[in-house]
């Protein structure tokens, strides 16, 4: 006896929920494409600020002088040290990308990019401020809040005496800070001459004419001063 088999009333809403469903299942990668699209449209304003930003990463490397392609070759024992170097390693990507910023100072008046951030920044000037104190007093770093107050007051005094070097200062943002927070003996150097060239511009401009910068290469340093604290952003991790 042959039977009929009739569907449920609510059939069609079941497979348009189905079909909902069905939409949501976007594999990671495929979000992944998109929000990596979206960033890069929210963050750079278009793609083609993005594509100047790996044309001018080319050029970057282009100039860096980087063994031919055959010194790559994967059948080596040993893999090349130059062949996995990251460009921010390359000096000529540094002296590319402060001739950018020395331009658009000029013309502009943008210091650059701060290190990490301008509140950052802060937090590490006002921090070292406190440590320098506590060591010039005897006293161990972070210890309790009635002695940061008395250290607090005899600050500037004893900032004085400190002689700071930043490593690869870039813009001289840095020590611009630690020089609000009391130090007076700041020096900067970075191997890139546009570097040094916008960092003393930018100080002269912000009231800082007492900070030195010189250009020389941590690598190979002819600075013959001895200093008390040495500070670096990044450097090492270029290097």
């Amino acid at each position: 006896m042959a039977g009929i088999r009739l569907q449920p009333e609510d059939s069609d809403a079941s497979q348009q929920q189905a079909r909902a469903v069905a939409a949501d299942l976007v594999s990671d990668d495929d979000r992944s494409v998109a929000a990596d699209s979206w960033s890069i449209k929210s963050e750079y304003g278009s793609t083609l600020d993005d594509d100047q930003r790996h044309a001018d990463a080319a050029e970057a490397l282009n100039n860096a002088n980087l063994p031919p392609p055959s010194d790559y070759s994967s059948d080596k024992d040993e893999p090349d040290a130059d062949a996995v170097s990251s460009m921010l390693g390359f000096q000529s990507y540094w002296d590319a990308a402060y001739a950018g910023e020395l331009t658009n100072f000029r013309e502009h008046g943008h210091a650059g990019e701060v290190w990490f951030g301008a509140d950052v920044m802060e937090v590490v000037a006002s921090w070292t401020k406190d440590l320098c104190v506590d060591i010039s007093q005897g006293r161990i770093p972070n210890h309790v809040d009635d002695v940061k107050a008395e250290a607090s007051e005899l600050g500037n005094k004893v900032l004085s005496s400190w002689s700071v070097l930043d490593i690869g200062t870039g813009n001289g943002l840095l020590l611009q800070e630690l020089a609000k927070q009391g130090f007076s003996d700041l020096t900067g150097t970075d191997y890139s001459e546009g570097a040094i060239s916008l960092a003393q511009s930018v100080a002269n401009r912000d009231g800082f004419s007492d900070i030195k910068f010189l250009v020389d290469d941590v690598l190979a340093t002819k600075l013959e001063q001895e200093f008390q604290l040495v500070m670096d952003k990044g450097t090492l991790d270029a290097i």
